[in-house]
């Protein structure tokens, strides 16, 4: 009774019903925010204070996409995006599962060889819709898709966002008891990736293979753009990327590396220094609500390590815990899932999972390996079909650009039944294997 009664389960319970009834992401993280700290004790004004200063645990991330939308738009404005989507209507010639393919491509390369994460994705997807709807595309397929690509890399390939995901995954188990070499850590998660590649299978050729009518209706997105782009012009973006791309790969720091993107096309001429301000402030526009649902989801966070409701979770469900290790694996992804969901972010879940999770895997006797395992599949969990997630977030603001997509209903829960499904699956033969 005391598992169910925990503020935790409560507070997650209760984000996620309201995300269902269609009330907005910000305010359900808020209200459910308020509900953890009061039903343990905390005063109103604790709560918000709590609340507030957690937020500054993912300032770096909300910079950083506020600078890659700023990228994204510098992109559109120069033609490149607009190039790129034409180019793409050409080669798919008709053939839905061709664009499944390119689009899959393109959120993958993302994370690794281009890393502007979501950014990329309310620039390319919306002039694509109309081809969609030709094609009478589930856009559910699409988000599917798209959250692959956003998702797989980073849990089974140690470059761009891979390498950061991965190296939390190593600093955080050192310190707490388990050491494992960083570059060994993909061959332990690799597992994963095959469990998300099947899902995603299922998705597009079997679950959301049918045809589904969309209307043609115009686009709710004021981004401007050109269509006039010449090759120095394409030479520069992609040497802007590259050099993003290696800047963040050595320093560690996204927001560096965006900040360098943008600093060689303004300098370069690609976009006039009299339309920086311009360019500023339609990367806000792309990718500043996304940026605040991630400070909010940090203060959710903050809030319930300050309850010590997860804690209280952990500790009495290994009162409970049964002695096989199918089982307890089975357990511990379900408590990582409800600790992450609400957070909606797996890399910033990773140190809560560590405190709470490498200690117990060590005392309930698993190797480094499994732990790898268990700490990946229940960062992974979170991050799939949390309404907060950028995950989710990222495909809905692109193929929403007509007001046809819910966020709910058409990303979260097709990318929840999907990939949590296959995380835990493959996460549990992950721990046979490797046992």
């Amino acid at each position: 009774m005391s598992i169910i009664l925990n503020s935790a389960i409560i507070s997650v319970v209760l984000l996620c019903v309201l995300c269902i009834k269609r009330v907005n992401v910000l305010l359900a993280i808020i209200v459910s925010t308020i509900v953890a700290g009061l039903m343990s004790g905390m005063d109103i004004k604790n709560v918000m204070d709590t609340f507030v200063t957690g937020m500054g645990g993912n300032s770096e991330t909300a910079l950083s996409y506020i600078l890659l939308g700023a990228f994204a738009a510098t992109m559109a404005h120069s033609g490149f995006t607009v190039v790129l989507s034409e180019k793409i209507s050409k080669i798919i010639s008709g053939k839905k599962y061709v664009l499944l393919l390119i689009l899959t491509l393109i959120a993958m390369a993302s994370q690794n060889i281009i890393p502007i994460h979501i950014a990329f994705i309310p620039i390319i997807i919306p002039p694509l819709l109309s081809t969609m709807n030709k094609l009478k595309l589930d856009r559910r397929a699409v988000a599917s898709a798209l959250a692959y690509g956003l998702k797989m890399p980073y849990i089974t390939i140690p470059v761009g966002f891979g390498l950061i995901f991965q190296n939390l995954i190593a600093d955080n188990m050192l310190q707490n008891g388990a050491y494992v070499e960083r570059s060994d850590i993909w061959k332990s998660t690799i597992i994963l990736g095959i469990g998300m590649t099947v899902a995603l299978f299922i998705a597009i050729f079997v679950t959301y293979a049918k045809p589904r009518n969309y209307e043609d209706k115009p686009l709710n997105i004021r981004l401007s753009a050109t269509n006039d782009c010449s090759k120095n012009t394409i030479i520069i973006i992609l040497l802007a990327a590259i050099m993003t791309f290696a800047v963040q790969l050595i320093t560690h720091s996204l927001p560096l590396g965006a900040l360098v993107g943008l600093g060689i096309i303004f300098s370069l001429n690609v976009i006039p220094k009299n339309k920086m301000d311009n360019m500023m402030n339609e990367g806000i526009y792309l990718m500043g609500y996304v940026a605040f649902v991630m400070l909010v989801a940090s203060g959710f966070a903050s809030v319930l390590k300050q309850t010590g409701a997860i804690e209280s979770l952990v500790t009495s469900a290994l009162a409970i815990m049964p002695h096989n290790i199918i089982a307890v694996s089975l357990i511990i992804l379900i408590l990582g899932l409800f600790i992450t969901i609400g957070i909606g972010t797996s890399f910033g879940t990773i140190p809560i999972l560590g405190v709470l999770f490498v200690p117990l895997c060590i005392k309930l006797g698993f190797n480094t390996q499994q732990i790898v395992v268990l700490m990946a599949a229940s960062a992974a969990l979170g991050d799939a079909g949390s309404p907060a997630s950028d995950t989710t977030l990222g495909p809905t603001s692109g193929l929403n650009a007509d007001s046809q997509h819910n966020h709910i209903y058409d990303t979260c829960i097709p990318t929840f039944f999907h990939y949590n499904i296959a995380l835990i699956i493959f996460a549990l033969i992950g721990i046979c294997i490797l046992g």
